[in-house]
């Protein structure tokens, strides 16, 4: 009799569910009206100019209430209103449509490319190299690669809107926020309101690396 082969038991993933990441953010963003879309680019185009709703308002030849209409995605302007705003924003009209293009930003920086940024931190032995920025939308993302070199001297007193999350990599510190020092070794992370008074307060072992990643609404 022929002798019957054995089949490895492997899983059938014709109709598999999509792995999940395991994080709590929601598995996809609402469709967004076109209303809402072009409420938000205008928003953010007039926070970027620090104009008040009064001032955009009076330079467009809008009204208050028209205005924050617009702004909270309550109407549907014409063309001729989109026009004056964008007028007034100094942007072409076709940037008021930003928002509601199918566009997901991705920033990519190969390795040792990073952009080296000059902050205050750099005076005092404490490097900074920019991986990526996010290029749009409310929320802002500035990844760091710090280095904390051999002449790297304490520095408590960062503080600024938002969150930082840090990884730290290489080397060791005991890092400030607020009140509290935590001891930092490789694979320890820190999380934080970063309105604190923060960073590095002692340094126990240089040369150091952390991943420094802050996150604020534009």
């Amino acid at each position: 009799m022929p002798r019957e082969r054995t089949r490895k038991n492997t899983p059938d993933t014709t109709d598999a569910e999509p792995l999940a990441t395991g994080s709590g953010a929601p598995e996809g963003a609402p469709t967004r009206s076109i209303e809402l879309a072009i409420g938000a680019e205008v928003r953010a185009l007039r926070k970027q100019m620090e104009r008040t709703v009064q001032e955009l308002a009076d330079a467009s030849g809008l009204s208050i209430g028209m205005l924050s209409k617009i702004e909270n995605g309550q109407i549907s302007p014409s063309l001729a209103t989109l026009q004056a705003l964008a007028g007034a924003l100094n942007v072409p009209i076709s940037r008021l449509f930003n928002e509601f293009e199918e566009r997901r930003d991705c920033s990519y920086v190969p390795a040792g490319t990073g952009v080296t940024i000059d902050r205050r931190g750099t005076k005092v032995g404490h490097q900074y190299q920019l991986l990526g920025a996010s290029l749009s939308g409310e929320l802002a993302v500035e990844p760091y690669l710090i280095t904390l070199t051999e002449d790297a001297v304490p520095y408590t007193s960062f503080r600024h809107e938002g969150m930082e999350f840090i990884h730290m990599l290489d080397g060791a510190i005991s890092y400030r926020h607020g009140a509290n020092v935590y001891p930092l070794g490789p694979g320890d992370s820190l999380l934080f309101d970063s309105q604190a008074q923060h960073g590095p307060e002692a340094m126990t072992k240089l040369p150091a690396r952390y991943l420094s990643i802050i996150l604020y609404k534009r």
